[in-house]
């Protein structure tokens, strides 16, 4: 099974999908489009999450490491040394051991799988690309990083344009791709989360070929989480489940949607399956739920 993974959604999914399967039989790409570099290190907020997921040690707000301590991090506060993201001294040496490989010459599929060697992890998780492109935002106080949007900000600004830089494909992403049948989308935001992994060189093209199944993060006109709404807006795609469906309508097969959705399958464009459950997970039994589902529509596909 293979997942395209931002970093709070579609993991929470991950989370319930490891249930099913072991870990050797999921792969899973994740978008590297949130990547920033803080206090000489580089961060990796969704291929962590998906890393710590996986290693079942990550935090209940789903990002960081459970159980984390942030005196490094308050200490640099203290010394003038303001970072964009509260780090904690766990995750902080993942980020040191990274970027300790990525100096020496590593690249970013590299050191992942050192990273994930270390942890024992039996799935294979890649970056997107080993290329660094960073998405930016363009808002009405200017381009910033998203990182910045999101913190710095707290998603404030109106948007006007997301940008993503397109990545070249690594050999082992393309491997992956080529092996597998099948493609979860998981319930990340469409435009900053997917849209990276979407946007490199080749992605779309080879989805085309692939049963393509995506969860929508979006219930009504309401995202589940984040700023998808403005992004959506700002790509002129309506806020709602049939936005996604249109986002990913070159290459989408099916689209699970949340039972309290008003969509119907008229609504979708012609070659997408609508499907319905329960997307909304609080904990990892709705995770199970939802993973369940995903599973059968697969099962039933193959």
């Amino acid at each position: 099974m293979l997942l395209l993974s931002g970093g709070t959604g579609s993991p929470k999914l991950l989370g319930g999908l490891l249930l099913y399967c072991s870990g050797a039989q999921v792969t899973v790409i994740a978008n590297t489009g949130d990547d920033i570099w803080i206090s000489g290190n580089l961060v990796c907020p969704d291929l962590d999450t998906v890393i710590y997921t996986t290693a079942g040690i990550v935090s209940e707000r789903w990002w960081g490491i459970n159980g984390d301590t942030f005196r490094t991090h308050e200490r640099l506060a203290s010394l003038g040394q303001k970072e964009a993201l509260i780090i904690g001294e766990l995750d902080r040496a993942i980020h040191i051991f990274r970027s300790d490989l990525l100096r020496r010459g590593a690249t970013l599929t590299d050191a992942t799988h050192t990273i994930c060697a270390s942890l024992e992890l039996a799935a294979k998780i890649l970056p997107m690309t080993d290329d660094f492109v960073p998405t930016t935002i363009v808002t009405d106080k200017g381009e910033m990083h998203i990182q910045d949007f999101l913190v710095k900000y707290q998603q404030a600004p109106s948007v006007s344009q997301v940008r993503c830089r397109p990545g070249k494909m690594t050999k082992e992403v393309e491997t992956a791709l080529e092996e597998c049948r099948s493609v979860v989308i998981g319930p990340s935001n469409p435009i900053s989360s997917i849209g990276p992994i979407l946007n490199v060189n080749g992605m779309r093209k080879i989805l085309k070929d692939r049963f393509v199944i995506g969860v929508s993060p979006i219930i009504r006109s309401e995202p589940i989480s984040g700023p998808a709404g403005k992004f959506m807006e700002s790509r002129g795609l309506p806020v709602s489940s049939l936005g996604v469906a249109e986002f990913y309508s070159d290459f989408l097969d099916a689209l699970v949607v949340d039972h309290r959705d008003d969509i119907s399958q008229s609504d979708l464009p012609d070659g997408i399956e609508l499907f319905r459950a329960d997307t909304i997970m609080y904990g990892i039994e709705q995770s199970k739920k939802l993973a369940t589902e995903i599973v059968r529509i697969l099962a039933h596909q193959s």
